[in-house]
């Protein structure tokens, strides 16, 4: 009988978990822990484990090497940049992860965020409820706005066709061209999209080429104007020159659900300080929706490892 053990809980209830569990009676005993970043904690409880299940909590290589009979990772997440790949490759264990779990949940919240810093809403709400009024809070419209999107992957075609649905110019750069993308957004180069979008969408994976991707000569290129949205991964941004450009009036504003470092934050971090923001702890994922999907794909995937035919493979 194989061996799973969870890492950390999948933002279900117990009773779909243990559903969800029942369906491999006979061939799988689960264990489940509490999120820690403790790594002696993590190597005690995976030690024997045939496979292990997680979210986006770090899963250092030292854990994963020190794993004899892991086979397989299961990730529930669409990202793996925290998961320890380079053990894992020369240890020739299999990695899945929850890809298009989230696409309406993140592309939902982008679009809300936008629309918050547009019509001003947290502060014309404090005005509200303290008897004031909308003076030199007059907010701006989507509608013939252009929207700069970086990384044209299933969330970022799913935010492209939300903001053309408000009217929004759709412009678009990835690693490659995709030429299945709808007409109503044109793809090019970087540099050009940063220059022409009132609004930049990050949505590209963390990897060696995005990491740093948005920097100070980056955030120079945009317009004074213009807003910066990132919902991708923190680290693809350099917070220190995005706070800088803040305070300096370099761009108008920025909407962050995804830091350098994983929520909770210090208080103190500059970009919290930053004038014109709208931050969010890394929740753009996280609907009732996207959870129970989630779940689903995860157990699907170790359903299929099982039956020597991984899906969702990205190891």
């Amino acid at each position: 009988m194989k061996k799973v053990v969870l890492m950390e809980g999948l933002g279900i209830t117990p009773e779909a978990l243990a559903a969800l569990e029942a369906e491999f009676a006979g061939e799988v005993t689960f264990t489940s822990y509490p999120k820690t970043t403790d790594v002696e904690k993590l190597i005690q409880q995976a030690k024997d484990a045939d496979a292990m299940i997680l979210a986006n909590m770090p899963m250092p290589d030292q854990v994963i090497a020190a794993c004899p009979n892991l086979k397989f990772i299961d990730v529930a997440f669409t990202g793996v940049d925290h998961v320890g790949l380079q053990a894992a490759r020369d240890r020739q264990i299999t990695v899945s992860n929850a890809s298009g779990y989230s696409t309406e949940a993140v592309a939902e919240l982008v679009l809300g965020a936008v629309l918050s810093r547009a019509r001003n809403l947290r502060q014309v709400e404090d005005r509200c409820r303290t008897g004031g009024t909308k003076d030199g809070l007059v907010g701006w419209e989507l509608r013939g706005k252009t929207v700069g999107i970086l990384g044209l992957g299933k969330i970022g075609t799913r935010s492209a066709e939300l903001f053309h649905a408000f009217g929004a110019n759709i412009l678009a750069h990835s690693r490659t061209v995709h030429p299945d993308a709808p007409d109503y957004v044109t793809q090019t180069d970087k540099d050009t999209l940063l220059a022409q979008s009132d609004i930049v969408v990050l949505h590209c994976p963390l990897n060696a080429s995005t990491r740093g991707l948005i920097g100070q000569r980056e955030l120079s290129i945009m317009k004074p104007a213009s807003l910066l949205v990132n919902a991708a991964r923190g680290p693809v941004v350099d917070e220190t020159a995005l706070a800088q450009a803040l305070k300096e009036g370099v761009i108008a504003g920025a909407c962050l659900d995804v830091f350098e470092k994983e929520p909770p934050l210090d208080p103190s971090a500059p970009v919290l300080q930053a004038p014109n923001t709208l931050v969010t702890p890394h929740v753009a994922f996280a609907t009732r929706e996207s959870m129970t999907l989630r779940a689903r794909i995860v157990f699907d995937n170790l359903r299929a490892w099982l039956d020597g035919c991984p899906i969702n493979r990205v190891l």
